[in-house]
């Protein structure tokens, strides 16, 4: 393991006010929360390092959109390699979206941990939708087996890796809290330090969820249209992380959609006036290196 992946390891988990050693006992949360931007590219992300975020996670979306598939229709070693190029990118921590882990069984979530583990990335989420539209959510014994896998397999890593769950309830319509904490309860029983339930309809059921798993730190998804809470108000109500997940990659995207139905409805270009120009990206991206040769 090398130094600065430690040191990642150690900021990421300082971010979440996570103990330095992995299965240590949490302290008190505390007020304060940060956002993680979701890259989708290696671009990206050194643009969002360079503008002053602390850390960064993957996105399956974004990352599936920018391979001209949907998401969910990336495979694991397609998703690995991203991994490895994110982190390649940035000197930040980068935290991975394995979706189900690429797997239904136990082991086959650890592996994937494992080899996640190796790409240079410090965390990573797994979630319990199965992919499947006839039974969406795992059964929550197999879930809960799923996590406990993803744990025992961090334990045995050499840096302390954050492993978050996901309870997938409310993208999934069903719209149970209790169940939805009944799983997030269980989930931190089985070794999960970060939970999270993406979709959670009001600042109430945010506050309830943080509320009942604390200390354990809480993410919340900023990047679903009427469900963007302020930061202040997501603090207020006791969530310690805000992702994006897909919504960076939508707003791109949603500028390539309106510039291209302008060129073909109306024939005009004046979204040029509103593109960043070359310069400022450049001023985000490595200059050339050069051979210190004289010509």
């Amino acid at each position: 393991m090398s130094p600065a992946l430690a040191d990642k390891a150690l900021r990421f988990r300082a971010l979440h006010r996570l103990p330095a050693t992995v299965g240590a006992p949490i302290g008190p949360a505390g007020p304060g929360a940060f956002i993680i931007p979701n890259p989708w590219d290696a671009g990206s992300a050194r643009i969002l390092s360079e503008l002053g975020f602390e850390a960064l996670a993957t996105t399956s979306a974004g990352f599936a959109f920018s391979l001209g598939r949907r998401d969910g229709m990336v495979t694991r070693d397609e998703a690995l390699a991203h991994c490895r190029a994110i982190a390649e990118s940035t000197d930040l921590p980068v935290a991975a979206d394995l979706e189900n882990a690429f797997g239904d069984q136990p082991k086959t979530v650890a592996e994937t941990i494992r080899l996640a583990a190796a790409t240079g990335i410090v965390g990573a989420s797994v979630e319990d939708a199965s992919g499947d539209d006839a039974r969406p959510i795992y059964d929550q014994g197999l879930a809960v087996e799923r996590i406990a896998a993803a744990a025992e397999a961090v334990r045995s890593l050499p840096f302390p890796f954050t492993l978050t769950a996901r309870a997938e309830n409310f993208l999934h319509n069903r719209r149970d809290l209790d169940d939805t904490l009944l799983r997030l309860r269980a989930y931190a029983e089985a070794g999960a330090e970060v939970l999270y339930a993406p979709g959670l309809p009001t600042l109430d059921a945010i506050k309830q969820v943080c509320a009942a798993l604390a200390p354990r730190p809480v993410n919340v998804l900023a990047g679903i249209k009427g469900l963007n809470f302020p930061l202040a108000e997501l603090e207020r109500a006791g969530a310690r992380r805000i992702s994006l997940g897909g919504a960076l990659a939508r707003v791109a995207l949603g500028g390539l959609l309106s510039a291209a139905r302008e060129m073909q409805e109306r024939g005009t270009f004046s979204f040029v006036d509103r593109a960043a120009p070359t310069s400022e990206i450049n001023s985000f991206l490595p200059a050339p290196k050069t051979d210190g040769g004289s010509a």
